[in-house]
């Protein structure tokens, strides 16, 4: 899984925001052309678009995301290969945006231009593939062969004979959510640097802490369980996200140490079959107070990225002793799309458009971590590393781990912030990662 080499490059077409705002536009059709010795992909456009346009290698693609945008509800794709383009795939990519991938049997060139129609209201968005030259795309991260793309669990809540919550209309829950983990699957392995794991992909049964074993076996670096709430009340409404409660981390750090098999298995790397309790207590301790650190932060960047689609229930991470979320070694956390009950939301929920739309959030709030705090080796690191990014300093973080996970000295780090050997490093502060 692990060889990943990104190939960057934006382009902005400028003067196309009218007051800082771009005019919504619905993609009408794509076609592809041959063209010398590539080809020519047109996008009809009912109206203007900021776009982003980047190529991907490893495999080869070329991606271009469409701002303030929407699919036409009967959109077709080309069937056959054509030239270097192999295959078209298309979806959602966070709030009111659109993806396009083209995945191509070779290294292409892109360049582009938008195009306005006889009726200066349609528009033709042009992106002409041709052969890679030694003046194409500059390499912004060229990440090691050694790197690894982070893993992400997306668990399906309910399925099978379990149907979970149903809404005033007949929705049910474990279609909903199935629904949205597939586009978010979706949605992810479109991501440099990304790859998803469905615990499961059809309408089955799976036993609550099968879920999680799954992702552990996995090595996943974050597990999503998905859900739609249910309640009473049909006026209660809005998303949530919920990580394991305090409570929940000491029952479950009972059971595991009370458990031989679970003993016998890694927690966090370490096996704790052959340590006495109390050392067996201190490293599970010290495994699950990492893990519920890093599921709460991811928990937050989701929850932000959820409340730009709408109201939140209750604008803040929740705590319950859910069994999903007792991963001692995997960060988990628990999205309640919306609420299924409310007849409202259960219309969203219904909608395929909004679904995907859930997908994106959730895969915003993901990205925004790894990009904040990558995990040793990922491919989020090497970029990190090449590009000089920013670390959020997490709680009981060392200046000096946090170097080694970066592949630079605590010297440099230092030098690069302006620390001396007597400041203190606290958490939420923004470190520079200097590079070379």
């Amino acid at each position: 899984m692990r060889g990943f080499l990104l190939q960057r490059v934006v382009f902005c077409l400028a003067g196309l925001a009218l007051g800082g705002l771009a005019t919504a536009a619905e993609v009408q059709a794509i076609t592809v052309t041959p063209s010398g010795s590539g080809a020519r992909a047109v996008i009809a456009l009912d109206g203007k678009a900021d776009y982003t346009l980047f190529r991907l290698k490893a495999p080869e693609r070329i991606v271009l995301d469409l701002n303030d945008s929407d699919f036409v509800a009967d959109l077709g794709l080309p069937a056959s290969a054509t030239g270097p383009v192999q295959r078209i795939r298309t979806g959602h990519h966070g709030k009111h945006a659109v993806r396009i991938v083209f995945d191509l049997a070779s290294a292409a060139s892109p360049r582009s231009f938008l195009r306005a129609n006889a009726d200066g209201k349609s528009y033709q968005l042009v992106l002409e593939l041709g052969a890679t030259t030694t003046a194409s795309t500059p390499t912004v991260v060229s990440a090691p062969a050694s790197t690894r793309k982070v893993v992400v669990a997306i668990d399906a809540g309910h399925g099978g004979v379990d149907p979970g919550a149903h809404g005033p209309r007949g929705t049910l829950e474990k279609n909903v959510t199935l629904s949205v983990a597939r586009d978010l699957a979706k949605a992810i392995n479109a991501e440099p640097g990304m790859q998803a794991v469905l615990t499961r992909s059809s309408d089955s049964f799976i036993p609550l802490k099968r879920r999680y074993q799954i992702a552990r076996q996995h090595n996943a670096d974050l597990f999503i369980s998905i859900h739609a709430d249910a309640f009473r009340d049909r006026d209660a409404r809005g998303s949530s996200v919920w990580v394991l409660s305090p409570r929940g981390k000491t029952s479950e750090a009972a059971r595991w140490l009370a458990d031989g098999e679970n003993r016998a298995d890694l927690v966090g790397g370490v096996s704790l079959d052959d340590k006495d309790d109390t050392l067996a207590a201190v490293l599970l301790d010290l495994s699950q107070g990492a893990t519920m650190q890093i599921s709460s932060a991811v928990a937050r960047n989701v929850l932000q990225a959820l409340a730009k689609l709408g109201p939140t229930h209750r604008g803040h991470v929740e705590h319950a002793n859910f069994v999903v979320l007792r991963s001692p070694d995997v960060p988990s956390i628990l999205v309640e799309t919306a609420f299924i009950s409310n007849p409202t939301e259960e219309k969203q929920l219904a909608s395929p458009a909004h679904r995907k739309r859930l997908a994106g959030a959730i895969l915003d709030g993901v990205r925004d971590y790894f990009d904040a705090a990558p995990p040793p080796g990922t491919w989020f690191a090497a970029r990190a590393t090449q590009r000089g990014e920013k670390h959020i300093v997490a709680r009981g973080e060392t200046l000096s781990a946090i170097a080694q996970q970066y592949g630079v000295s605590t010297a440099r780090l230092r030098q690069a912030n302006s620390l001396s050997d007597a400041d203190d490093l606290r958490a939420g502060a923004v470190l520079m990662i200097p590079t070379g």
